[in-house]
């Protein structure tokens, strides 16, 4: 088993960290956003699950929805949404299935 305490782990600003990553399956990402930074609107080719470990944050996608501590915001494939910290925030990024379908380097039979 691996573990982790988002709230203490050592990520730097603009230097995401790979936490897991497993071909196939899924890959976590541990995220410092700094008060008023954002990581602006986008889209990936994986379901994001978003949770919030610490800090405030705007998510915007087809609704908008400030969430703190334990806030999980779930985005579909290719679903544009746009992530703004409030205050210093840690997050933690799920991509499933890594990589998803479309994406450079996915397997053809990822579905």
């Amino acid at each position: 088993m691996q573990h982790f305490d988002l709230t203490t782990l050592d990520v730097q600003p603009h230097q995401p960290k790979i936490l897991q990553s497993e071909t196939g399956e899924g890959r976590a990402i541990a995220i410092n956003l700094p008060a008023g930074e954002d990581l602006q609107e986008h889209e990936v080719h994986e379901r994001a699950y978003v949770v919030v470990a610490g800090g405030e944050v705007e998510f915007t996608g087809e609704q908008t929805v400030t969430g703190g501590p334990g806030t999980l915001a779930i985005f579909d494939p290719q679903e544009r949404h746009a992530v703004r910290a409030i205050s210093d925030a840690r997050l933690l990024l799920v991509l499933a299935p890594w990589p998803g379908k479309g994406h450079p380097g996915a397997r053809d039979d990822q579905g």
